[in-house]
C-alpha cells in the first residue's frame, strides 16, 4: 500500500480525500491546506495527518501527490514534487500562463515521474462508452461535435476573484473533450461570450454566457456552448454526428423513475451539480492514475493534454476580443 498527500481541501479536495481514503491500495497520510480548520475536518474523517509541502516533499514514503489546491499554487507544487520522483496527479489548469505551464512540463519530463491532469469526464461512464464505440466505427468517420455544458448556477464574486475566467475553469473541461471525440487537433476557433446572468462576471470581465466553434485540418467541426446557469440543473451532454450515423450521451438523473398520466409526463431533473453527476468518474480517474502508477504504464489523460487545453482556452479568449476566428498556436 502506497503512502499519498493531497494538496487542497476546498470542494474538489474533498471529493478527492474521499475517493483516496476509501481506495484499498493507497493511504491518504497526509494533507496539506493553510485553510487548517479545514484541513482539520478532512483529517478527522479520512484519518490523514495534516502536514506542511516541505515536510511531504522530503519524506520518501510518499509515492504520490493529489493536487487540488488553488490554480496558482498547481505548477510550483507539480515542479516541487517532480524534482523528489514522485507521480503526480493535478487538478487543472497546471496553471494560467503557458510559459509556466511549459517550465513545469519541462519539469516532470525531466524527472521521468507519473503526471496525469484532472480531465475527470473522460472517465465519465457514458462518456467514455460513447468514445469507445466510436473508436470502434459504429458512425464512420466524425463530421460534428456538439457539447452543451450549463452550470445550474453562477459562481460568487468571491469564487470568480481567485480563478482564471470561465473559459480557463470551466470551458476548459470542453475543450479537451472536443480534442478526444474529433479525433484531430483543432487548428483555429471561433468564440462569442455575454454576461447575461449575473453582474459579477461583468464586472470582472468575464463571461457567464459563451458558445465556440472548432474547425480541424481536415473540416471537422465542434460546437460548444456554455452558461453558468440551467434552471433545471448541471446540464451535460455530447453528441457526435458521423458519415453512417450519431452517438448521444445525455443528461443523468437520481432515478429513471417516469410517470404518465392525463397531466402529462414527467421524470427527475438532472443532477444539480458536478459532485453527484460525475461522481464515479472522479473515483475511476484517481484509480486509474493509481494503476498507472504501480505497473509502470502512461496515464491516458497527460500533462500535454493540459497544455493543449490551455491554448484552446487562450485562442477563445483572443477569439472573444477580436470576434474573428482565431488560429490555435502549438
Amino acid at each position: 500500500m502506497m503512502d499519498v498527500c493531497l494538496f487542497g481541501v476546498g470542494l474538489i479536495g474533498r471529493v478527492h480525500a474521499g475517493n483516496l481514503a476509501r481506495h484499498p491500495r493507497v493511504r491518504l497520510r497526509y494533507i496539506v491546506d493553510p485553510n487548517r480548520e479545514a484541513a482539520a475536518k478532512v483529517a478527522a474523517v479520512t484519518g490523514a495527518e495534516i502536514a506542511d509541502t516541505e515536510a511531504v516533499m522530503n519524506d520518501p514514503s510518499v509515492k504520490m501527490v493529489f493536487i487540488a489546491s488553488a490554480t496558482r499554487t498547481h505548477a510550483e507544487l507539480a515542479m516541487a514534487a517532480a524534482a523528489k520522483g514522485k507521480a503526480i496527479f493535478c487538478e487543472k489548469p497546471i496553471d494560467l500562463d503557458l510559459k509556466r505551464t511549459d517550465e513545469c512540463l519541462a519539469a516532470v519530463e525531466k524527472a521521468g515521474v507519473p503526471f496525469q491532469i484532472g480531465f475527470n469526464r473522460r472517465f465519465d461512464p457514458s462518456f467514455r462508452a460513447l468514445k469507445e464505440r466510436l473508436a470502434g466505427g459504429e458512425i464512420g468517420a466524425v463530421e460534428q461535435v456538439i457539447i452543451t455544458s450549463r452550470d445550474p448556477e453562477p459562481e460568487t464574486e468571491e469564487a470568480l476573484a481567485g480563478g482564471g475566467g470561465v473559459f480557463r475553469e470551466m470551458t476548459i473541461h470542453d475543450f479537451d473533450m472536443a480534442r478526444n471525440l474529433l479525433g484531430e487537433e483543432p487548428v483555429e476557433l471561433f468564440a462569442t461570450g455575454s454576461s447575461l446572468v449575473a453582474p459579477q462576471y461583468r464586472k470582472l470581465g468575464d463571461y457567464d454566457t459563451a458558445m465556440f466553434i472548432l474547425r480541424t485540418a481536415s473540416g471537422r467541426q465542434c460546437h460548444i456552448n456554455n452558461s453558468v446557469r440551467a434552471a433545471y440543473g448541471y446540464d451535460q451532454r455530447i453528441e457526435v454526428h458521423g458519415a453512417d450515423g450519431m452517438l448521444q450521451a445525455g443528461n443523468r438523473m437520481p432515478t429513471s423513475v417516469e410517470m404518465y398520466s392525463d397531466r402529462g409526463i414527467s421524470r427527475d431533473k438532472p443532477f444539480y451539480f458536478f459532485v453527484e453527476r460525475y461522481a464515479e468518474s472522479y473515483a475511476s480517474e484517481i484509480d486509474h492514475f493509481i494503476t498507472c502508477v504501480e505497473t509502470g504504464s502512461k496515464p491516458a489523460v497527460t500533462a500535454s493534454d493540459g497544455r493543449k487545453a490551455m491554448i484552446l482556452c487562450e485562442a477563445a479568449l483572443a477569439s472573444a476580443r477580436s470576434g474573428r476566428f482565431e488560429p490555435v498556436k502549438p
